[in-house]
């Protein structure tokens, strides 16, 4: 990467802080007074207009300043890059369910991939005002103070989070489920994929799981991981970007027995 391309993706950085700490505000003031409608994508699939008008104004102020990139999100049609130009992935709320249903945990997910790797990754809970951001080889902050991977090197002594979703199937997760139970890690589910993986990021967290996750939930979790010294499972490998892919996110000392754990096709240690 040449120098004025890295300092173009230094001002991506910059650009995608502020305006995740924008549109979390935004999101913020309609969780608080309850004014939107909740909607069904389909079973357990929720949607609110909050989520499109998020993702309007993500995608507006992120492409005024860089006009050649591209956007990918999950509530609207993708645009391809022009010449140069990298590509935005957005999740304008993660944990549209918590965030429907009056639960105080979700957030707003921005990434930005270029020659197929995430370059910038940054992660905005507007209720407890944390902001997980990283750039590619300058390592991982929350609130600006680097973080790291918990150094866990048990299973028996972790808390992992098992992500949930209808496309694998109940009785896929049930398995994975008594899968990674069976190994003595504390399993749980919250509701927000994006969150769960930047707690294992910030060392809250030892490890994350989903048999198949789309880009906008994890983009952004997977550089925290990899830049706060964690492991991520080859996501963009094959149609990862705009098909989706399984994950795994853990702790380094306890890669191995949750790879093993999870039997993910196609994921080896």
């Amino acid at each position: 990467m040449t120098e004025a391309v890295s300092a173009l993706m230094d001002m991506r950085l910059l650009a995608a802080q502020a305006i995740a700490r924008e549109a979390g505000a935004m999101a913020r003031r309609r969780f608080l007074d309850r004014s939107f409608a909740v909607k069904f994508k389909g079973p357990q699939d929720y949607l609110t207009e909050v989520d499109g008008e998020t993702e309007a104004f993500i995608a507006e102020r992120l492409l005024r300043v860089f006009p050649a990139d591209g956007f990918i999100g999950e509530e609207s049609q993708g645009r391809p890059a022009g010449a140069g130009g990298a590509v935005w992935v957005v999740d304008p709320i993660d944990g549209t369910a918590n965030f429907a249903r009056g639960v105080p945990h979700f957030c707003v997910s921005i990434a930005c991939v270029a020659d197929d790797r995430v370059e910038v990754g940054v992660i905005y809970n507007p209720m407890l005002d944390e902001l997980f951001a990283a750039r590619r080889g300058g390592g991982a902050r929350l609130n600006g103070a680097p973080m790291s991977a918990s150094r866990a090197a048990s299973l028996a002594k972790c808390s992992v989070e098992v992500g949930w979703n209808s496309r694998a199937g109940f009785g896929q997760y049930v398995d994975l489920l008594s899968r990674v139970a069976s190994t003595g890690a504390s399993p749980s589910r919250t509701g927000s994929g994006a969150l769960a993986i930047a707690y294992v990021a910030a060392g809250r967290s030892d490890g994350f799981v989903e048999h198949h996750i789309n880009a906008w939930d994890c983009l952004a979790g997977i550089l925290l991981v990899s830049e706060a010294g964690g492991y991520v499972s080859d996501f963009l490998k094959g149609d990862g970007l705009t098909r989706g892919n399984p994950l795994i996110a853990s702790a380094p000392g306890v890669k191995n027995a949750l790879i093993a754990a999870a039997a993910f096709e196609g994921v080896a240690a």
